[in-house]
């Protein structure tokens, strides 16, 4: 703050009211030193959510507390300038509804591009500069989607909302299609200077309706003489953790990788994919598709049969995998019974049976074996298990959903999940020695981090969770372990607060970010933690390779690198928010469709919020959260008591709270606004 013009500059968050808040923390995902500061309504002078601005500050008694308070000065950095919304005639003339519910002004579209539009169509636009609060802001549209409501509409809009485009550019198509076609000349080439692994049995496991492969693991059972040549009694198995190479395809500084790098990542949608890579890299010469040859790059280490790792290796190879398992097919072999495949299909995928695939039950069952060793082990050094219920929708030939299921978590998932976990960890601690031996000028890195606990945050958990009977074990000053954390899940599981106690709890910690400064990653327990697993879908886990290739190769580091990876770990960390947001609306929406075609219907579901004006309602089969107004409760007066988050009728005594059980009536629901309106039967 300078205190001689009492003027801050900061990120401010608007409200759909028109209000505002800075964080004086710039950085998307920064925790910001000081309070926000609150911006009143007809104070932002054309700030937009995002916006750095600059605020004069003030304090001011509001409900008798003194707070401080700020008026926009001026807008020092747009956020953005493109908004998705829909088409309304209004007396001001055409003007778009954002999508973004933190926009609390209608744009109005340029009268030549107004002709023709009509209502209900959703369009992109791009403001023109806007400095009247007095007067609406101004667009041009810069492509009309389609009518609202329909499926293809609506999940791009929710792709360009969230800042991401579709389609490639040109130049990137013509850099891919180039790789697609000389990709036999470039294999032969390579694959004499690499670790040829075409022989060892090599095998996916990945969702049934996967098309890209990012991962595949080998597994060979070493002779008793190799095993005396590692100095270790056997049985010993050798376990390769091998990644697609997207490095030496996307070469540093073009078309592709400047591409990869503005989207930061893929976007996981409930119907779609819209991949970091165009897809004849990411779903063909990438992607470690079955019975060919394929370039990885690979963590390969000697384990014993207590988990014990002998040796590791990491470097170029070239793998050849001989089976494609879904997690259902894999864990039928796991089980030994092929027929279980269609216990665990549930009718939303083939049912292919896996009698191919049964020649790999015995290293599948050693390797689901060693991961629950790992598993163990990781909880035992203090990982969190935040494990949460997941559901997802069975959609028709149009995108609407007509079913809704929970995915279930099969041993498979977890056994992925170490081996990953494995080579990410053994990766960062790879780099981080290479760095510490080569001297502090040679500091190439990016690791995956993840922070202790807001102090405060951890005392409103606690609190939290006392008003529903349970105890969260923290210091006077707000610290808290993993242990106290896994005490709290363990109280919880089972009861009917489970869901909530869970939500409230991944709330209350930090984010995980990439960084160039490892202070290791809390959640998982782990000193080094780095993502090197996932290239075809993620920009960092493709710089992580760039700079473990340099690592072996004892090549340096100047200081540009250092601060362009900083640079890039800064903006991947904030599109993978973006990603996420993007991903979590367009489930909400399918919840608000699904919803929609059952008004009138009864449900059973959990209380999940309490707030002065009423209390919302998750639906326990599809997860569908909706809102019954105070009103809406009966003739009774009731009263918001925060202490034991409930609402209590005055008289009659009648009281809701936190995680009670209710039967309710689906009123209205508004696709729009993706929101849903509940009553109490």
């Amino acid at each position: 703050m300078n205190n001689d013009a009492q003027t801050v500059i900061g990120a401010i968050s608007t409200t759909r009211k028109g209000a505002g808040y800075v964080d004086l923390s710039p950085r998307k995902g920064g925790k910001s030193l000081e309070p926000s500061i609150y911006i009143e309504e007809g104070t932002l002078n054309t700030a937009l959510n995002g916006d750095t601005v600059e605020v004069r500050v003030s304090e001011k008694i509001i409900r008798g507390l003194k707070q401080k308070v700020g008026e926009v000065l001026r807008i020092v950095t747009r956020e953005r300038d493109r908004f998705v919304g829909i088409v309304s005639l209004e007396k001001e003339g055409t003007v778009v509804i954002p999508d973004d519910k933190k926009m609390y002004v209608n744009i109005l579209i340029a009268p030549e591009d107004a002709a023709g539009l009509e209502k209900d169509v959703k369009v992109q636009v791009k403001l023109e500069p806007w400095t009247d609060p007095k007067k609406l802001p101004t667009a041009k549209v810069l492509r009309v989607l389609g009518k609202k409501g329909d499926n293809n509409v609506e999940m791009e809009s929710i792709v360009l909302e969230s800042g991401f485009e579709i389609n490639f550019p040109p130049a990137v198509e013509k850099e891919a299609a180039e790789i697609e076609r000389t990709k036999k000349e470039m294999m032969e080439a390579e694959i004499p200077k690499r670790r040829d692994m075409r022989s060892t049995p090599t095998f996916t496991i990945d969702p049934f309706d996967a098309k890209d492969f990012d991962d595949a693991i080998s597994f060979k059972l070493l002779s008793e003489t190799e095993a005396r040549e590692i100095g270790a009694p056997g049985p010993l198995y050798e376990i390769g953790v091998h990644i697609a190479d997207v490095s030496h395809f996307v070469r540093e500084g073009n078309a592709l990788d400047l591409e990869a790098l503005k989207r930061g990542c893929s976007i996981y949608l409930v119907d779609r994919t819209i991949p970091m890579l165009p897809e004849v890299l990411s779903n063909d010469v990438c992607s470690l598709n079955p019975h060919e040859d394929k370039l990885t790059f690979s963590a390969v280490f000697v384990i014993d049969d207590k988990a014990h790792i002998h040796t590791r290796w990491f470097g170029r190879t070239v793998i050849n995998s001989t089976h494609r398992f879904t997690y259902e097919t894999a864990q039928a072999a796991i089980d030994g019974v092929a027929a279980n495949v269609t216990k665990y299909s549930k009718g939303i995928q083939p049912v292919e049976l896996a009698e191919a695939g049964m020649q790999y039950a015995d290293p599948l069952v050693t390797l689901n074996r060693l991961a629950k060793i790992f598993q163990k082990q990781k909880f035992a050094q203090g990982a969190i298990e935040f494990e949460q219920e997941e559901i997802k929708f069975r959609l028709d030939a149009h995108g609407r959903p007509v079913g809704v299921y929970v995915y279930e978590r099969l041993d498979t998932h977890k056994l992925v999940e170490e081996y990953m976990l494995l080579a990410n960890r053994e990766v960062a601690h790879f780099i981080f020695n290479s760095i510490k031996k080569s001297g502090p000028r040679d500091t190439g890195a990016i690791y995956r981090i993840h922070d202790t606990p807001d102090k405060d945050k951890i005392k409103n958990l606690a609190t939290f969770v006392k008003a529903l009977g349970y105890d969260l074990h923290i210091s006077k000053d707000g610290e808290v372990t993993a242990k106290s954390i896994n005490a709290l899940l363990d109280q919880v599981e089972g009861t009917p607060h489970e869901s909530l106690v869970r939500t409230a709890t991944i709330r209350s910690m930090q984010k995980a970010i990439y960084s160039t400064k490892n202070i290791g990653h809390f959640g998982l327990a782990f000193e080094f933690y780095t993502h090197f697993t996932s290239p075809i879908r993620r920009y960092p886990d493709l710089l992580v390779h760039r700079v473990l290739a340099k690592h072996l190769n004892g090549e340096p580091f100047g200081d540009r690198d250092i601060i362009t990876f900083q640079t890039i770990a800064e903006s991947t960390t904030a599109r993978e928010i973006d990603a996420a947001d993007a991903e979590r609306t367009s489930k909400k929406l399918k919840q608000v469709e699904y919803m929609s075609t059952r008004i009138g219907q009864t449900f059973r579901g959990v209380i999940s919020g309490i707030t002065k004006w009423g209390i919302y309602v998750e639906d326990k089969e599809s997860k569908s959260e909706g809102m019954i107004p105070i009103r809406g409760l009966g003739t009774d007066f009731y009263v918001f008591d925060e202490k034991t988050y409930s609402i209590v009728g005055e008289r009659t005594g009648q009281k809701f709270t936190l995680g009670d059980e209710v039967n309710f009536k689906v009123v209205a629901a508004d696709v729009d606004k993706k929101t849903l309106d509940y009553a109490i039967v």
